[in-house]
């Protein structure tokens, strides 16, 4: 019987069990410290773990867990709309494609290469980072968590690569690595040289479009709208042992986007971001990369408002950068009507002190009341 252990630790320790877990067999579920006793206990409940490592790094046993398959490594948490997390299963196997598809996109050198994680390793971005370097056996360095002076000294240190979100990019010099994935939310306006803007989720392993690209052994298409990937990186189930994929194994993603003349993916946001406003369609993604780039909004989430007239109401909850001198709506709507169609403009705005996050930097639409 394969055990599935339950890794309730951090940076290297987590890294540390995670090889101790893969060594004998078995696969890990990792468990965010940070998160509050309730929510680890829904945690265990929904993915029943056969096993529990702690801070004291000692093993227990878990009663009424359930063992995985033979040749499972993770079970990563992922949230599900009803808040009790699904379990997303992957394989040695899709965890090693995912590993080779990433680095040849990004021209990893494992011979010169050194790899920075300082995401949280409960999340596939992080443990991506993780894998990459010992699939190639490449040096790692694991933070825990982003401080912008560890990550510049790293650098100094001999750091080539790392992956960050973009409210992280922002506050150091990108320039110190050789190469950065970008993932997690919105795009930066401006996007450094040695950046790769990155689109990928938990049941893909991280990333699978980088720059709008698949990356090799990649199949992306778009049916009616809705993002669809397929390749040997996906997940082989669910913890509940349901599987995603269709029979001929695309997973689909419930992410809108488009492919444009050029061949390149355009991501629109999750299809539940869709405002429906006067019976016209409008994306929350393109207004929001407007809005970033104006001077006085350092943040903005664009979401739909019910309305008895219109259905929804485009409303902008921004974030002034100076709250001295908001942005007023004239202004935002203004900024839009220049690029998109009227619709699209923003009919409301709310000032907000700060956007709910989740670790890795997406906007939580739901905390915002979106829809």
């Amino acid at each position: 019987m394969r055990e599935l252990v339950a890794v309730c630790r951090s940076g290297q320790p987590l890294v540390d069990a995670l090889l101790r877990v893969w060594d004998r067999g078995d696969a890990a579920l990792p468990v965010d410290p940070r998160l509050p006793p309730p929510a680890i206990e829904t945690t265990v409940a929904a993915l029943a773990p056969t096993r529990w490592i702690g801070d004291d790094g000692e093993e227990s046993i878990v009663p009424s867990g359930r063992p995985v398959e033979e040749g499972d490594a993770l079970v990563v948490p992922t949230s599900g709309s009803t808040g009790v997390p699904k379990g997303v299963v992957h394989t040695h196997e899709s965890l090693r494609a995912s590993a080779v598809a990433t680095s040849t996109g990004l021209g990893v050198e494992p011979a010169a290469d050194r790899w920075l994680c300082c995401l949280p390793l409960s999340h596939i971005a992080g443990l991506a980072v993780v894998v990459r370097a010992l699939t190639y056996a490449m040096p790692l360095e694991v933070h825990d968590g982003f401080d912008a002076d560890a990550v510049l000294d790293a650098a100094r240190r001999g750091a080539t690569l790392t992956t960050l979100v973009p409210t992280a990019l922002a506050r150091f010099d990108p320039s110190a690595f050789r190469r950065i994935i970008v993932g997690g939310s919105a795009p930066p306006a401006v996007v450094p040289p040695n950046c790769r803007i990155s689109y990928g989720l938990t049941e893909t392993g991280s990333a699978v479009v980088f720059d709008g690209r698949p990356l090799p052994g990649v199949e992306v298409r778009v049916v009616d709208g809705e993002i669809q990937v397929r390749g040997d990186m996906l997940l082989r189930c669910y913890r509940d042992g349901t599987d995603p994929r269709t029979p001929d194994g695309w997973l689909r993603t419930d992410d809108a986007g488009a492919i444009g003349p050029d061949g390149a993916l355009a991501v629109h946001g999750r299809r539940s971001d869709l405002i429906i406003t006067g019976g016209e369609n409008v994306w929350p993604a393109p207004v929001e990369k407007i809005l970033h780039e104006l001077p006085s909004v350092a943040e903005v989430a664009v979401v739909g408002r019910p309305d008895p007239e219109w259905g929804q109401i485009v409303t902008a909850v921004a974030v002034p950068a100076d709250r001295a001198d908001p942005p007023t709506l004239e202004r935002l709507r203004e900024a839009v009507k220049e690029k998109l169609p009227a619709y699209w403009a923003p009919r409301k705005i709310e000032l907000v002190e700060a956007l709910p996050r989740t670790l890795l930097g997406k906007v939580q639409r739901r905390a915002l009341g979106s829809g």
